[in-house]
């Protein structure tokens, strides 16, 4: 299943959990790589949706 499922664009990792604290390292360790390579971005916002999420923000914090 394996082998047919796993793509260069979304591969599959199998990770040994005997123990949990390796399980783990190897997991923080294949989201960190992952991260690395798409280099993600922040969105960048228009000046008028920005004034759209003050005005928003403005009903909300009047509100409560």
């Amino acid at each position: 299943m394996l082998s047919h499922t796993s793509t260069p664009w979304a591969p599959w990792y199998v990770v040994s959990a005997d123990r949990t604290w390796f399980m783990r390292m190897c997991a923080a360790a294949i989201l960190g790589h992952a991260l690395i390579t798409i280099d993600p971005l922040y969105p960048t916002v228009s000046p008028e949706v920005r004034l759209q999420h003050a005005a928003a923000r403005a009903d909300l914090v009047s509100e409560g």
